[in-house]
């Protein structure tokens, strides 16, 4: 699934996607286990093969707001601490059982020493990840509780029913309560 995933940016020889790949360490994740604990240095970006993993933080009021939910094909980091160095103020979680491959930043920077196609892809993943979080803005801003709802719904069902409903009504902004009188509505 990771050599597929770099093949399909068209820009890797095979030779480049053969050293991700030789640098990349699987992990399994227990459901509940974390990629990353709050005050933790994030040394590793992880690539998702199977099962759903959750970012979230803890708010003044002691309440896990979920913020992201990562599925399957997709990277997954605390970008702040990655990029930064500085301890994470964020949580990822398995909410499945997941299975993945963990890249080190130390390794990502050896191989983009010299590499122009490996800058040209973190150039795009750091596109994608600013369009995510545009849209992430949009729907909280525009989107009704509902069109979120649906929205997620829609676009991840193979995975939606295995998401506990805190961790949907988190996601989405709203209470569970509020939550269940959308699914209510919409089933």
């Amino acid at each position: 699934m990771l050599k597929e995933y770099f093949k399909s940016f068209n820009i890797f020889s095979e030779s480049e996607i053969n050293e991700i790949e030789n640098i990349a360490k699987f992990k399994s994740l227990h459901k509940n286990d974390y990629l990353i604990k709050e005050n933790e240095v994030c040394k590793n970006v992880a690539f998702i093969v199977s099962g759903t993993l959750r970012s979230f933080y803890i708010a003044n009021n002691g309440d896990e707001m979920s913020y992201c939910i990562s599925f399957p094909n997709q990277f997954i980091t605390a970008y702040s601490s990655f990029i930064t160095g500085a301890v994470s103020k964020e949580n990822i979680q398995a909410i499945t059982p997941v299975e993945m491959y963990l890249i080190s930043k130390e390794d990502i920077e050896s191989i983009s020493a010299n590499n122009l196609n490996w800058i040209k892809f973190q150039k795009i993943m750091a596109e994608f990840q600013y369009l995510e979080l545009e849209n992430r803005i949009f729907q909280l801003q525009r989107d009704s509780a509902t069109e979120r709802y649906l929205n997620l719904k829609t676009s991840h069902p193979e995975y939606f029913s295995k998401i506990p409903l805190q961790y949907i009504a988190s996601y989405l902004g709203i209470t569970q309560r509020h939550l269940s009188r959308i699914r209510k509505e919409c089933n």
